[in-house]
């Protein structure tokens, strides 16, 4: 029903009118009130004038932290107060302005670094915000289209169903069995029923404002229409939203590692700083001496900012999988993200390209052919030669009445499978638009997952003239034919659905369902108006149909499906399809895709018990007929077998199974409520861009341990140094300087640091199995290598400095130490680039990244013993071909020692892959 006004607001109508009691209201009232036509909706010049008044439909963002206190924040972290203190002692009591005045600068180019990362990641986080912009479908200018929610302004007619977001404050117009979850709002635990009387009393509470629905809630019932009462802070939730703490970052587990590593290292650091002061002074040095020589230790030992550097590889690596078409919501996701061992898919729109088309209809009696593709409506209807040509309007209009699509120039609004159905009415001739408007739609009972149908009804007339509501049918055969009746046949006219009916039903259903289609039955039934009652339970007069046709819809396999599962099966990954549609069919798509196994229906699966479930799940490809229960039951079974689950969704019933996995994927085109409970959306709601999100998170995953193990065997260098120089009284205790130190830092461990972070990950990421999470970085095995690989730093360093004092000096000793130790450093970032394949192989220098900054830190090491500049500032002088040949030849030790050790990891991957069946794969503890 219209207002009967022109589509132009009440004068003087501000925000405030928000206020308004508007569940007190009648629905006329109200649109009288917004001035809007409620079959027209606004007009798009109306809409954005009020966009300009009212504003957008956002929440106003928070109050920003100030930089000056982000500022002070940064020299929370250890490394910046050990700088600082580093810097101020070398002002008083060293008296060395240059060096304090230098390391006191480059505790603000870390604060400035620090802020400029906080910001990148922000910026990151912001445009992943952007991309999962919620939509909502809008009548305007007389059209239904699909706007991004933001664009709403009050007065906009807007349609929910189940599944949907509200997004934005509004009055109901329309309510079939609509349920609305209000727990975030009012905190009530079960979904409210809505509906369209008004609710007296303008103090009414929130939870019982039954013809209401507010933004941020959920549909998790039913669909319904309601006009545009406030929005963005003039909605309920807006109002509260000052009130709302912000999100606190949440420290991803990798990063909490990081956080104990750091600590873990700055206690070690301080004991050999202790100790070598200690023996410094026992030694007779002077104080002046000793301190400068624990300022130059401090700068070694102090760790580079591990937790910072970690988060922003980890943005880096979100905003590739964004470009990739995966958005992960979350930076705890990203690190998890390589480790999936299990994928659990749903079929239509993720394996297959979700672009329905029917390709074959059967009434009783016939069988027909339908030309055409996608939802293109250019194409025919064709029948079985020398069979008589009959009118198809009465199996066809139901179609297009009992469906929501609007097809428009090729393009859909809606669902896929209504799209297929209103294509192929508009193939015979049924013109959707001009039909809906004849028959307009006078109830509804929307599609639920419990009894898996949808019915609307319309005042029609029957054969006789009579006039009649007609109630039409369309939904899943197998639960319209225990509802149905009788069966139209085209020739004799209504039979009875007798059992050998019934028997050749399943047949055909059975026969469509194996060449891998998607079936879907029509039915109808007529009403007495006269007992009609549409606020009634509508389901009990789904009952006694005439069934009419069963429609076969073709969805064909993504093109590059197949070639994606044979790559999750090389990675150690089992794929499963999970689908609502029948075990034949399902089977039938899985052959095509290759996912093997055993095919179970939701049923069989639920009466397993759980032992049965964990002992046989390893053998199951395909779960057919699935309802939302069995997928959470799939997911709590392979968490318990210590799987590491991704689940996609796209529907409202996919939500708790897609929240309760590690990794939850929505889909795109998916409802709102699963996108809210996922934490990766698929943009192009594509199998393979889960496979490919998996590559990156491993290669994520490797960039980051690369890093830290690279960063952590230059720190234990720099220990074991500093310390053996104090025992052994190499070099007065102080085999580099601050500044040589300094320069050390920077263009080896930071530069090369940035080579292995950001560098292309190793090759045959993908023929590896998955890493459980929970292993550490750092293994036992892991820790006692770099351990030893910081010994060998020392050992060789302390060896060269040692030996240059004899011979040449302690200037030349201090530069041939600092070359020697940064040898080590930039021979040791090669051979960290991967675990296992030897550095002496083309693909080493064969990223670009890494060949770029390996280069750069070369030259800046050069540069410092040749510039006449660095021999004043950091006290180094120039050295000979002969002292090179020396630092290179004692520098390479740590290549062969490295190259041993990859020699016997091989060996030993090698042996776990030929162990025999059965046995347990030995863990390689030493990586």
């Amino acid at each position: 029903m219209t207002s009967g006004v022109t589509d132009t607001p009440r004068p003087g109508r501000t925000p405030a009118a928000a206020a308004l009691a508007w569940h007190t209201l009648g629905a006329d009232q109200v649109l009288h009130s917004e001035g809007v036509d409620r079959q027209r909706g606004l007009s798009s010049a109306e809409a954005a004038a009020r966009a300009g008044r009212f504003g957008p439909n956002e929440f106003t963002a928070g109050q920003a932290e100030p930089r000056w206190r982000a500022f002070l924040r940064q020299y929370h972290d250890p490394m910046q107060l050990g700088l600082l203190a580093a810097g101020i002692g070398s002002l008083y009591p060293l008296k060395q302005p240059g060096t304090g005045v230098l390391l006191i600068l480059l505790t603000l180019f870390n604060a400035v670094m620090g802020l400029r990362q906080e910001g990148k990641a922000a910026a990151a986080v912001a445009a992943l915000q952007k991309m999962t912009v919620i939509k909502a479908k809008v009548r305007r200018d007389g059209q239904l289209a699909e706007i991004p929610a933001g664009q709403l302004v009050p007065g906009d007619i807007v349609t929910i169903e189940a599944g949907d977001i509200v997004p934005a404050d509004g009055r109901l117009l329309k309510a079939a069995t609509l349920e609305v979850g209000e727990s975030a709002l009012t905190g009530e635990s079960l979904p409210v029923a809505k509906g369209t009387d008004p609710v007296a009393g303008a103090r009414t509470p929130l939870g019982d404002r039954t013809d209401m629905v507010y933004m941020n809630t959920d549909v998790t019932r039913g669909a319904g229409e309601f006009v545009i009462t406030a929005t963005g802070m003039a909605t309920e939730v807006g109002r509260i939203s000052g009130m709302l703490a912000e999100e606190q970052a949440v420290k991803t587990p990798l990063t909490r590692q990081m956080d104990r590593l750091e600590g873990q290292v700055l206690v070690i650091a301080g004991i050999a700083l202790v100790a070598s002061m200690a023996l410094n002074l026992a030694r007779g040095e002077t104080f002046i001496a000793v301190f400068n020589a624990a300022v130059a230790f401090a700068i070694a030992a102090i760790p580079v900012g591990l937790p910072t550097v970690v988060t922003t590889i980890l943005a880096w690596g979100t905003e590739r999988l964004a470009k990739a078409g995966a958005i992960m919501k979350r930076l705890t996701s990203t690190e998890t993200l390589g480790s999936t061992s299990a994928i659990n898919s749903d079929k239509t729109g993720t394996l297959t390209l979700n672009q329905m088309t029917a390709i074959q209809m059967t009434i009783a009696g016939r069988r027909y052919a339908v030309e055409g593709k996608g939802y293109s409506t250019a194409g025919r209807i064709t029948r079985v030669g020398g069979q008589p040509d009959i009118p198809l309007d009465d199996f066809l209009v139901p179609m297009v009445l009992a469906s929501d699509a609007v097809v428009r120039d090729g393009e859909l609004i809606g669902d896929p499978t209504e799209g297929a159905l209103v294509v192929l009415a508009a193939k015979g001739g049924i013109d959707a638009v001009s039909t809906r408007e004849r028959y307009p739609r006078i109830a509804e009972l929307p599609f639920d997952a419990a009894y898996k149908l949808m019915a609307t009804f319309h005042k029609m007339t029957d054969a006789s003239g009579k006039e009649v509501i007609r109630c039409f049918v369309k939904g899943a055969p197998d639960q319209l034919l225990p509802r149905a009746a009788t069966v139209a046949d085209a020739d004799a006219g209504p039979a009875s659905a007798d059992r050998g009916f019934r028997q050749r039903y399943l047949a055909e259903n059975q026969r469509l369902g194996e060449q891998g289609l998607r079936v879907m039955a029509i039915a109808r039934k007529d009403v007495d108006p006269a007992a009609f009652d549409p606020g009634a339970d509508l389901l009990r007069l789904v009952t006694g149909l005439e069934l009419l046709a069963l429609v076969g819809i073709v969805d064909p396999p993504r093109p590059a499906a197949r070639a994606s599962i044979a790559t999750a099966k090389a990675a150690g990954i089992r794929v499963r399809m999970i689908t609502g549609d029948y075990a034949v069919t399902a089977a039938a798509v899985a052959g095509q895709v290759g996912i093997d196994g055993t095919v179970l229906t939701g049923a069989e699966f639920a009466a397993m018990s759980d032992q049965e479930a964990l002992t046989k799940i390893e053998d199951v490809g395909v779960i057919a007929r699935v309802s939302p229960e069995h997928k959470v039951r799939l997911v709590e079974v392979l968490r318990k077998q210590g799987q590491i689950v991704a689940m996609t969704g796209d529907g409202v019933n996919d939500a708790p199974a897609v929240k309760k996995a590690d990794i939850g994927i929505a889909m795109g085109t998916g409802t709102e409520v699963t996108k809210e409970a996922a934490v990766m959306i698929l943009t192009d709601d594509n199998f393979s861009t889960i496979v490919k999100a998996v590559e990156l998170g491993r290669g994520l995953y490797d960039n980051l341990t690369r890093y830290i193990r690279f960063q952590i065997g230059g720190l234990f260098g720099y220990i074991a140094t500093f310390l053996g120089a104090s025992v052994f009284n190499v070099a007065e205790g102080i085999p580099l300087l601050p500044l040589q130190t300094l320069w050390v830092s920077f263009t080896m461990l930071s530069i090369q640091s940035v080579g292995l972070g950001y560098s292309k990950p190793a090759a045959g990421l993908m023929d590896r199995p998955p890493l459980p999470p929970s292993r550490p970085i750092l293994t036992r095995g892991l820790t006692v290598w770099l351990a030893f690989v910081g010994l060998l730093m020392a050992i060789g360093t302390l060896s060269v400095i040692s030996w240059a004092e004899q011979a040449h000096g302690l200037a030349i000793a201090r530069t041939m130490g600092m070359v020697t130790f940064a040898l080590f450093i930039l021979f040791f970032s090669i051979e960290s680039k991967d675990d296992q394949d030897s550095a002496f192989s083309l693909d080493t220098f064969a990223d670009k990244t890494f060949a770029n900054t390996t280069g750069g830190s070369f030259l800046l090491l050069i540069l410092s013993t040749v510039l006449g500049i660095f021999h004043t500032v950091m006290k180094t002088v120039t050295l000979d071909v002969r002292q090179w040949l020396i630092c290179t030849t004692v520098a390479l030790s740590i290549v062969v020692a490295a190259e041993i050790r990859k020699a016997v990891l091989r060996r030993r991957t090698a042996a776990t892959a030929v162990q025999p069946a059965g046995e347990a794969p030995r863990e390689t503890v030493s990586r």
